[in-house]
């Protein structure tokens, strides 16, 4: 149904600083600029910097996850280590580290099978929900796939078009918290059926045409299901 993350949106308060950050310390591509947008490219999906002046906001203190191929972990813990307090943690075989962006969002460069060079994709998403049982019901019926659940079922994983990771409030890995209000918009031939599969349970409808589909979800999360491109 969901063919993959075309966008994660994120809430800042300086376009400018935000910008530094993704542009220099991350070295991403800016590739769209607006009035109250900035617009990273990571692999095939877009990062949206923006500031709060309407619906959608982006998310508040949301972990999220690139994707950095195997040998280039080394590199960027070097480079990083020099001026962040980093984290690390270690997932079988690989290695993730993590450090937080000038407006306190989480963001985790993990070790994955992508060619680079540098960030090539986004991997994982962490939302805040009030209710686990609830909120995996909703996404499973968008095809999302239930894999690890931890923490006292505090926490559930799923996975779909990236990793998404399910939290009731509490704090994870360097001290990193689910997504408030996140903005997220998937990538679909058939935005309906998407609609179709949830439809009964959403906060609101937002926008209903044959090639978008705008929804809030029980916790307040915007979604997009769209044909096109951000």
């Amino acid at each position: 149904m969901l063919t993959g993350l075309s966008w994660l949106a994120l809430e800042v308060k300086s376009l400018e600083r935000a910008r530094s950050f993704y542009e220099e310390t991350l070295a991403l591509s800016l590739t769209q600029q607006r009035e109250n947008e900035l617009v990273f490219t990571a692999g095939e999906t877009d990062l949206v910097l923006r500031r709060p002046n309407s619906f959608p906001r982006g998310g508040l203190h949301t972990h999220y996850a690139f994707s950095i191929p195997h040998s280039e972990y080394d590199d960027w813990w070097d480079r990083l280590s020099e001026d962040y307090d980093l984290e690390e943690a270690q997932f079988g075989p690989v290695s993730s580290l993590y450090l937080y962006d000038p407006d306190g969002n989480c963001v985790e460069l993990g070790q994955q099978d992508v060619a680079g060079p540098g960030i090539d994709g986004l991997f994982e998403v962490v939302l805040e929900v009030e209710s686990l049982e609830r909120a995996a019901s909703f996404y499973a019926d968008l095809r999302f796939e239930t894999g690890d659940i931890g923490d006292g079922r505090r926490r559930v994983r799923m996975n779909g078009p990236m990793a998404l990771e399910l939290w009731e409030p509490q704090l994870g890995i360097a001290d990193a918290r689910g997504g408030v209000h996140v903005d997220l918009g998937f990538e679909t031939d058939e935005p309906a059926a998407a609609l179709e599969a949830i439809g009964d349970r959403v906060q609101s409808l937002e926008c209903d045409t044959d090639e978008r589909v705008v929804v809030r979800d029980p916790d307040g999360h915007f979604l997009t299901f769209t044909t096109a491109q951000y």
